[in-house]
């Protein structure tokens, strides 16, 4: 059982939700990250679950943050609204993010978190038994072996990767899973024409092309982040993703 809600409370900050992603949460959405941020901080006490605890760290570094990927899909984003009911997958979802919050903007589409941490998904569930998202459920596997399933390949109209390893080695464990015409979002911090490069090249090989990047600076301690829109525009071919830890060993895109 989740302990009871500590004092602390997230701040609100809707002037800067506004100014920097043209969106500001619901008062049943705040109050919904307030729960998401109580469980999480009184779990992490005992499972290791972040190093951001405090409410305005909490703020940016987690909801901020999953919501700048997640604002191509808002209204007046750069692309059209998802479709209606969606899938979608957060690869390597640690403590939640960003599939939570796209759980909680999305509350008609279907959310698969995605962690090879069975511990870290069972917390989840917990959290998730506080919170009304049904259609949010926790899967426990390597984006390598649900990348060849045919329950799970090319099904998926929306793949989230955050912090989960180098850019072209995300590709390879999100694109497998999207079907054609789907997105991919690939959360980066710095970004250099180098990465770039690398990721168009391993992108043909796996179906896609890059539609936005979008650069963004963090509303309170102003660190650079990018977010990275793939369109997936042809099937993946069969060969991707390559086996369990191939990916992370010999990445895709690499000039010899």
């Amino acid at each position: 059982m989740l302990p009871t809600m500590l004092p602390t409370m997230l701040p609100t900050f809707s002037d800067r939700w506004r100014s920097t992603l043209d969106w500001c949460p619901t008062p049943e959405q705040q109050q919904h990250f307030e729960v998401l941020y109580q469980g999480i901080v009184a779990a992490n006490q005992h499972l290791n679950l972040t190093r951001i605890t405090e409410p305005e760290a909490f703020w940016e570094k987690h909801l901020w943050d999953s919501m700048s990927g997640l604002s191509f899909f808002l209204p007046g984003g750069d692309r059209d609204p998802l479709p209606t009911p969606a899938r979608i997958v957060d690869i390597g979802t640690g403590s939640g993010f960003p599939g939570l919050p796209a759980g909680l903007l999305w509350t008609q589409s279907e959310v698969a978190l995605l962690d090879s941490t069975v511990k870290k998904l069972r917390f989840l569930d917990e959290l998730l038994a506080t919170l009304p998202l049904p259609q949010v459920k926790t899967l426990a596997g390597r984006a390598e072996a649900l990348g060849q399933d045919p329950r799970h390949r090319e099904t998926y109209d929306l793949a989230l990767a955050r912090a989960v390893g180098g850019v072209t080695i995300c590709a390879e464990y999100a694109m497998p899973l999207v079907r054609r015409e789907g997105y991919v979002v690939l959360y980066r911090g710095q970004w250099s024409a180098a990465e770039e490069a690398s990721l168009s090249r391993a992108l043909i090989q796996l179906g896609g092309v890059i539609d936005r990047i979008t650069p963004f600076q963090t509303p309170l301690t102003q660190g650079v982040r990018h977010c990275i829109l793939v369109h997936k525009t042809a099937d993946t071919p069969e060969s991707y993703p390559r086996p369990v830890g191939v990916p992370a060993q010999k990445p895709l895109g690499l000039l010899p």
